[in-house]
């Protein structure tokens, strides 16, 4: 599905001075169907990579594919239309339009493609039912919490059927009962076959996925997969791993 081939990012200062190796030859794959978290502390790059990955920035070498495809072959004017074709974003500050009701929120990516309004209700309907947001449909973001909001994005992100869900710390904004009603979504879509992609600070979050990659100093540190754990069984793997990223 994805394959990340020897990424870099250097980041140089505004006048040109210093240089920042933000991600340093970075490797790995994304089958279809996986569920990957993606930790590190702060400043460790994986912000950079998921910028990378949504092509909201390009690498300064290495290549990404997708289903293929290299990305980097994309032409800047084509790059607003992929986006929305094969990748879906959520957010941990929604990015819902508050002047938008829920449902034209969770329409813009077919009205911005030119879909025919039947096909739109069609698609509609089915993510809502799944998502149990069906009552929401009139409402405005700002009438409803943040844990609706989280499920409204995940259906706008869900509407153009993406090849891959792209995840930015999903739960940050959200409460303890909020996060984990999240998680339920997200690992009932994976178990439908969607492929998902999250970078989050949170264990919790992450001790769901079925692979956990950490970032240290912009390279992959280390991975663990789920296998047969327990949920509390990959918290405490996860933990173990990041206190031993803190003294190495």
């Amino acid at each position: 599905m994805l394959e990340v081939q020897n990424i870099k990012k250097i980041y140089k200062s505004r006048f040109g001075g210093n240089e920042v190796e933000a991600l340093k030859s970075i490797n790995f794959t994304v089958e279809s169907g996986e569920y990957i978290a993606i930790m590190g502390e702060s400043g460790s790059g994986k912000t950079t990579l998921l910028n990378l990955l949504a092509l909201l920035d390009r690498p300064t070498s290495g290549n990404v594919f997708l289903k293929g495809k290299n990305l980097s072959e994309i032409k800047d004017s084509e790059m607003a239309k992929f986006r929305r074709e094969n990748l879906g974003f959520v957010f941990q500050d929604f990015n819902l339009l508050d002047t938008f009701t829920v449902k034209e929120n969770i329409l813009l990516p077919l009205v911005l493609a030119d879909e025919k309004i039947s096909v739109m209700e069609e698609k509609l309907l089915k993510i809502v039912k799944k998502l149990n947001i069906e009552e929401l449909l009139n409402k405005y973001p700002y009438e409803i919490s943040g844990g609706q909001k989280q499920r409204v994005a995940i259906a706008r992100a869900l509407i153009t059927k993406p090849k891959i869900i792209l995840a930015d710390e999903p739960t940050g904004a959200l409460d303890s009962n909020s996060t984990k009603e999240l998680l339920k979504v997200f690992k009932n879509l994976n178990q439908d076959g969607q492929t998902i992609l999250m970078v989050t600070h949170s264990i919790l979050a992450a001790s769901e996925a079925k692979r956990v990659l950490f970032i240290k100093d912009g390279k992959i540190y280390h991975q663990i997969y789920s296998g047969d754990r327990s949920s509390m069984d990959m918290q405490k793997k996860i933990a173990d791993t990041m206190q031993m990223l803190q003294r190495n």
